[in-house]
């Protein structure tokens, strides 16, 4: 194995914008019938799902990477990745202290669904999980990174929610060596219009909330481990 199919952005039924059907079984199996490596569970302000998750994934040989989309303050989201169970349920007790207490109600934004290992309700997130945090984007990387974690902005060039569409600029001060795009033909723009793109490794994740969105096994990392800790090292890294 020279290379690894990935999507380190997939949600589960815990994010009120995942179908029903993105149970913690669902989605590992489907990753492993698309034929891919390595996936992460990034829910919306959200690890909860991802101790199932990891479970399947030990039983279908895919490496699952505990992860959340962090809602910035200014609506910006960030996908974190972490090494470990512990420093992400750590991570998402910190942010969910940090979230608008606004109550969702299920009829009009979905269930927030926490599923065991047999994709068995056990629970479910009472406020609103796709609200604001107080977390600033500023200081969203270096707080993943005290969790032992590593971060980037999600979809740069999506329309709402992302860095581009939100702030209007790459900060000067950013300390992010990776960065997902939506949609790889407008790479070679963002690049031109952001030079600081230029040194950053690129993603190009699924964002799925549907079992059919899950990538396909189209776009490697340039890796022949998955092991967590060198594949978050990767990320944190400038582009070799």
């Amino acid at each position: 194995m020279d290379s690894l199919y990935y999507d380190f952005h997939i949600h589960s039924c815990l994010s009120p914008c995942g179908d029903d059907e993105m149970t913690p079984a669902n989605l590992v199996g489907m990753a492993k019938i698309k034929g891919l490596d390595v996936i992460a569970l990034t829910d919306h302000n959200s690890c909860r799902n991802c101790p199932a998750a990891i479970v399947h994934g030990e039983q279908y040989g895919i490496t699952v990477i505990p992860g959340m989309e962090l809602c910035t303050a200014e609506e910006v989201h960030v996908i974190c990745l972490f090494p470990n169970l512990p420093s992400a349920l750590a991570f998402d007790a910190y942010v969910y202290e940090r979230l608008l207490p606004i109550k969702n109600q299920e009829h009009i934004f979905g269930k927030q669904q926490i599923l065991d290992h047999h994709d068995q309700p056990i629970g479910c997130v009472e406020n609103l999980l796709i609200n604001a945090t107080d977390i600033s984007f500023d200081d969203s990387f270096s707080l993943v990174e005290s969790f032992g974690g590593a971060a980037f902005p999600a979809h740069i060039d999506k329309s709402s929610t992302s860095l581009l569409a939100n702030l209007g600029f790459i900060p000067p001060d950013s300390t992010f060596n990776c960065v997902e795009i939506k949609n790889k033909d407008d790479l070679q723009t963002l690049q031109q219009t952001h030079p600081y793109l230029l040194d950053c490794n690129i993603l190009f994740n699924s964002d799925a909330h549907y079992l059919e969105s899950i990538n396909e096994p189209i776009h490697r990392l340039p890796l022949t481990s998955t092991s967590i800790p060198e594949l978050l090292t990767w990320l944190k890294a400038k582009k070799y």
